[in-house]
């Protein structure tokens, strides 16, 4: 049987605060044949969707689920294998000496206060993007991660794809020449929302709606692509343009239903991002531009484009030797890399840096590079200006 019931008898409001790592933090033993015991705190859509990946993961065992929604709460509980905790107030579950690491999957507005909460007790954190939300969420995070040894992997999972990063390594070799442009979508055909059985769950459950707890379209969509531009170009941006609007969805949210952006990289590079609510077509795409060739990739597929004169080249596409040369009608040569579903890698690979003490790649400050460009766009729609590089929050 499962424990269901909460072991939390004290609100939000009253419960204590989070404790010490001098008396809270266990030391996980740093063998392979060591279990290692998770903590998931916010168990929504994305939380509760990654129950079954780390039931899927050897030694990775799910001991805790923290959620203020006891629907969600109890669904965790039963989705999760072996025995997990259940808790409402997530500074309890940090308290559990049994927990070695922690999973942030709550609204974006609360992910720097309980990241920061979870290195002061001494555990690990895996933190879904955006990293934070606003420049003093993001910097003030940076530095307490800064000052901790605890491993700290954001939630940027084509991080870990392998086929991601070995299309990264094929452009850092020059496959599409000299890159002058990326184009990236992330499109929809819906509103976006939850349902709702009680008026006043709203905003608990659509939070992503309402600026006070989201940065909407750019932060839970394109910041995915942001974050994948800064790592292939190792860049910021050094500026952004935007305009957003609330045009078609006519129904009291606050964070818009369709985003167009254009930062501005170094050596004169443009990247644009669009997300729509209103049309589906074409999904997630994004599209490396260079002098050579086009890479484009969608979730866990790429082609190759060979441009002009390249356009007949026959050789290795995917870097293995002899690798034949296939053309895809309409989609370009194939890319073809064995490789897991980018969100279980990224699990595997949490788990692997904190065994082996690696700092992740994608790790505090690429996730604070990713949440200051995803700022940054906000700030520019929001205020109708081209916005600049923030200098300053320690990256």
């Amino acid at each position: 049987m499962k424990r269901r019931e909460f072991v939390v008898k004290s609100s939000l409001a009253t419960a204590a605060m989070g404790t010490s790592t001098a008396t809270l933090g266990k030391v996980f033993a740093q063998s392979p044949n060591e279990s290692l015991n998770i903590g998931i705190i916010g168990t929504g859509d994305r939380g509760g969707g990654l129950i079954p990946f780390i039931n899927q993961i050897p030694n990775f065992n799910i001991a805790a689920c923290c959620d203020i929604i006891p629907s969600r709460l109890e669904k965790a509980i039963s989705r999760s294998e072996g025995d997990p905790t259940a808790y409402k107030d997530y500074r309890k579950l940090l308290e559990s000496t049994d927990i070695d690491a922690v999973l942030v999957a709550t609204p974006l507005n609360s992910h720097s206060k309980i990241a920061m909460d979870s290195v002061d007790a001494g555990k690990h954190v895996y933190c879904e993007k955006t990293m934070a939300k606003g420049y003093d969420g993001i910097s003030n995070l940076l530095g307490k991660v800064n000052s901790s040894s605890k491993t700290f992997q954001t939630g940027h999972q084509y991080h870990s794809s392998r086929l991601y990063t070995h299309v990264v390594d094929l452009i850092k070799k020059g496959k599409v020449g000299k890159i002058t442009a990326f184009e990236c979508q992330w499109n929809r055909n819906g509103d976006w929302r939850r349902p709702v059985s009680r008026p006043e769950l709203e905003r608990l459950i659509n939070w992503r709606m309402y600026r006070e707890f989201s940065g909407g379209l750019t932060a839970e969509l394109c910041s995915h692509q942001i974050d994948f531009v800064n790592w292939v170009l190792d860049a910021v941006p050094e500026k952004v343009m935007g305009v957003g609007g609330i045009d078609y969805w006519k129904d009291g949210r606050e964070i818009f239903d369709n985003i167009h952006l254009i930062y501005s990289y170094p050596n004169g590079i443009k990247a644009k991002f669009t997300c729509l609510t209103s049309n589906a077509k074409d999904d997630f795409k994004i599209k490396v531009m260079g002098d050579k060739g086009t890479i484009i990739l969608d979730y866990v597929k790429a082609w190759f484009y060979p441009e002009g004169k390249y356009n007949k080249e026959i050789g290795n596409v995917d870097g293995v030797s002899g690798a034949t040369v296939n053309w895809e009608e309409g989609k370009g040569i194939p890319i073809e890399v064995a490789h897991e579903d980018p969100s279980k890698q990224a699990l595997i690979d949490f788990q692997e840096n904190i065994i082996n003490k690696n700092i992740p790649i994608s790790n505090v400050e690429t996730g604070a590079k990713a949440a200051i460009a995803v700022q940054m766009a906000l700030d520019a729609m929001i205020n109708e200006e081209i916005v600049s590089w923030k200098s300053g929050l320690g990256v």
